[in-house]
């Protein structure tokens, strides 16, 4: 059985204005550079599924055996020069329930609503946990 490609939306529900994210592929480098304003940004990820399930693809990254997660890079990781900031979101998607997963297969993206700032005043960064759970969109 072929990897088929699902699309995951990445959705920061309040992100810091003026400040750039993008996503980071497997080589650290950023890709699809936006600067934030007032409203919500999203970023649309290809993953390859393949059976067990496994998630590989161009901005999927792991540690160890199991886990997986996608990168959105913020300020200076993202391309933006000056910027007072250079962090890192990590979203991890090892552990989408394998329901989301087939209605994903199926036709569906699966979408993360994510935090934008982070209890220090900045951008939100390190390890994101979706506001609410993974929702299957059409």
């Amino acid at each position: 059985m072929a990897d088929q490609v699902i699309t995951l939306r990445l959705r920061i529900q309040d992100p810091f204005p003026g400040v750039a994210y993008s996503l980071q592929n497997r080589k650290s480098e950023p890709v699809g550079q936006v600067v934030a304003g007032d409203e919500p940004i999203s970023f649309e990820v290809p993953v390859r599924v393949a059976p067990g399930p496994k998630l590989h693809g161009d901005f999927v990254r792991s540690e160890g055996a199991a886990r997986r997660f996608v990168y959105i890079a913020i300020g200076e990781q993202a391309g933006q020069r000056p910027s007072p900031w250079s962090r890192r979101a990590k979203i991890d998607i090892h552990l989408l329930p394998a329901e989301l997963l087939d209605k994903a297969l199926a036709g569906g993206v699966l979408e993360a609503l994510l935090p934008g700032k982070a209890k220090d005043g900045g951008p939100a960064c390190a390890t994101l946990r979706p506001i609410g759970a993974w929702r299957v969109v059409e």
